[in-house]
């Protein structure tokens, strides 16, 4: 049945206002009843119906499948080399490239390239599209003040009864602000949480992107108390265990890539350290293998990661090559290639730094003591490192001072003011010569600026209640050190980012007024030197003039008296010689006696 209803309307009341009206009702259509349904239903007595405007709802829960994320890296590096050619070294870069510069092949290749090097050139010539628009607008931000604010935190993951372990080093990845390298140790001997408890080992490789989970974690034999990355390979790491070994990690095998890495050599623990490893540095060599290692065993020693069977060679950190000094145990050690590929520098745990050069060995084994009286520290120097602008300059952080020392002087040419706390460790800013960091027990980071001002702290940012055990800044270029990764002992890393001011530097005269400041205090120390052994020279010729007069009277009184005895002596036998001369002159004046028997 189709119910229909057509509605007319002319072209002309298009448009127009609708017109209601109230009409009666009419019926349009109607359905007659019909039973010839009634057969196939069933009559139910009572008939009940339930009717409802609103819809039946039921509950459903349904859940995607979890996607779990992980950040990954790709390495970009110079390619095109065959696999005996390290193209880091210039030798045989230079060697390949006259070797292949004669190949008849290559002339052809370098002649088809001309012409297309040509266009492209000069299509770089007519619009340059990497002009820089602010290249030489220096920004100067001294006017800003210096603040720093925290980007994230990284916790350690494992723990000794509730009680968390100490950051003991920091090191950033070489290539950029991607990655972190922590060791994590608990260096209080004979802590009574080990008695019923074994110390963690673990030490991980942070992402600055994932602070949650560890990107890897390092399990050695023993828990690490120093990691490096290598400058030259960046997937491999050195790293000196709490029992003195020496562990090689390579993040490149199996294990490191699903984030698990055990070590891929371990040096021998009969000829290793006897005490913690508390620094190790990559130093330079043709392979990029070789590396240094600092213990307060008294001991450094030289590895070659291939071979950890035993070191390459052995020093002991004494003060006098003769086993008369004393034997100092060395507590941070710092290597800069630029400053020279022989030359060392450890902190000891007596306060006293030692200048290690491997070319002067016969002398003194190459050590060089620096002052071991008023100038040194009065407890361990936990850091040591060098201006990274003025290299023969460095910095020393122990007790509650920091002190600056040249190469040339035995004495500390600056020395910060007593921190109300004690300092724990620090570095230099790698952007900015005239800018370090000290770390204090209090919790507190405090910031100096030696361009500006070095009477006072330039600023001080709290981190935390827990005392600050290590601290490292990046030195990228990219982010030109305004990221600042501080860990304290509770095995909390904080990532902090420091303002314009304390990060970009002032401007080109900056590095030559550090360095003019440096040589000007060095100079005064000099002077002051060499007054105090003019003072010492008067003084002792001084005694020396007293003590020849007090020899030249004591030698008068002397022949006074030899004088007098002669005298005396001469008087005496005079004396004498008179008597006996009165006795002679008496017995001529005398008769003689004459025998009456001769008269008869």
């Amino acid at each position: 049945m189709e119910v229909a209803y057509l509605y007319t309307k002319v072209r002309s009341e298009f448009g127009k206002h609708c017109s209601f009206k109230d009409v009666p009702a009419f019926l349009l259509e109607t359905v007659p009843c019909s039973t010839e349904y009634d057969d196939n239903y069933v009559a139910r007595n009572p008939s009940v119906a339930e009717l409802d405007t609103s819809p039946h709802m039921s509950e459903h829960e349904a859940n995607t499948e979890r996607l779990i994320t992980k950040h990954t890296s790709m390495r970009h590096v110079e390619g095109g080399w065959p696999k005996d050619v390290d193209f880091t070294e210039q030798s045989d870069v230079n060697r390949f490239r006259k070797k292949a510069e004669k190949d008849e092949d290559y002339k052809i290749a370098i002649k088809s390239l001309g012409p297309i090097i040509g266009r492209c050139m000069k299509q770089n010539n007519t619009i340059d599209i990497y002009e820089e628009y602010f290249d030489g607008d220096e920004v100067d931000h001294s006017s800003e003040p210096p603040s720093a604010k925290g980007l994230a935190v990284f916790r350690d993951p494992n723990a000794v009864n509730g009680i968390k372990r100490t950051a003991t080093s920091i090191n950033w990845h070489p290539d950029g602000p991607t990655k972190i390298a922590v060791s994590y140790s608990i260096l209080n001997f004979q802590d009574p949480r080990f008695m019923n408890a074994r110390m963690p080992v673990q030490s991980y490789v942070w992402d600055t992107m994932n602070p949650n989970t560890p990107d890897v974690a390092l399990t050695p034999p023993s828990p690490l108390c120093c990691l490096r990355f290598n400058p030259k390979s960046t997937d491999n790491l050195v790293g000196g265990s709490y029992n003195g070994l020496i562990n090689f990690f390579d993040l490149r095998k199996p294990g490191a890539t699903i984030g698990q890495a055990v070590p891929l050599e371990t040096s021998v623990i009969e000829k290793s350290h006897h005490d913690p490893v508390y620094d190790v540095f990559w130093i330079s060599s043709k392979t990029g293998n070789q590396c240094a290692s600092v213990s307060t065993d008294g001991q450094m020693m030289w590895w070659d990661t291939r071979r950890l069977g035993e070191p390459t060679d052995t020093l002991q950190l004494a003060t006098d090559s003769k086993g008369g000094g004393m034997v100092l145990g060395g507590s941070s050690m710092e290597y800069n290639q630029e400053a020279g590929p022989t030359k060392y520098l450890v902190g000891t745990e007596q306060g006293i730094v030692l200048q290690v050069n491997l070319r002067n060995r016969k002398q003194n084994n190459g050590i060089s003591v620096f002052d071991m009286g008023a100038g040194k520290h009065h407890g361990p120097i936990y850091s040591i490192q060098r201006n990274p602008t003025q290299n023969k300059y460095f910095m020393t952080v122990g007790d509650w001072t920091a002190r600056i020392w040249a190469e040339d002087l035995k004495t500390p040419i600056m020395t910060t003011k007593y921190h109300s706390a004690y300092l724990t460790s620090g570095c230099f800013s790698p952007t900015r010569a005239g800018v370090f960091f000290v770390t204090r027990m209090d919790g507190v980071v405090d910031i100096w600026d030696y361009f500006y001002r070095q009477n006072e702290v330039a600023y001080s940012h709290k981190v935390g209640d827990a005392p600050l055990s290590s601290i490292s800044v990046q030195g990228n270029v990219q982010v030109g050190g305004k990221l600042v990764a501080v860990g304290d002992v509770n095995g909390t890393v904080s990532l902090l980012e420091v303002c314009e001011s304390l990060a970009v530097s002032a401007g080109s005269q900056e590095k030559g007024a550090i360095g003019a400041m440096f040589e000007r205090e060095m100079k005064q120390e000099k002077n002051l030197e060499l007054r105090e052994r003019d003072l010492r020279r008067a003084k002792a010729a001084e005694q020396d003039a007293k003590n020849k007069a007090d020899a030249e009277k004591k030698d008068g009184k002397d022949e006074r008296m030899e004088e007098l005895l002669r005298k005396v002596d001469a008087d005496f036998l005079a004396m004498i010689k008179e008597a006996e001369d009165d006795e002679s002159k008496g017995a001529e004046g005398a008769p003689l006696d004459v025998d009456p028997a001769d008269d008869k």
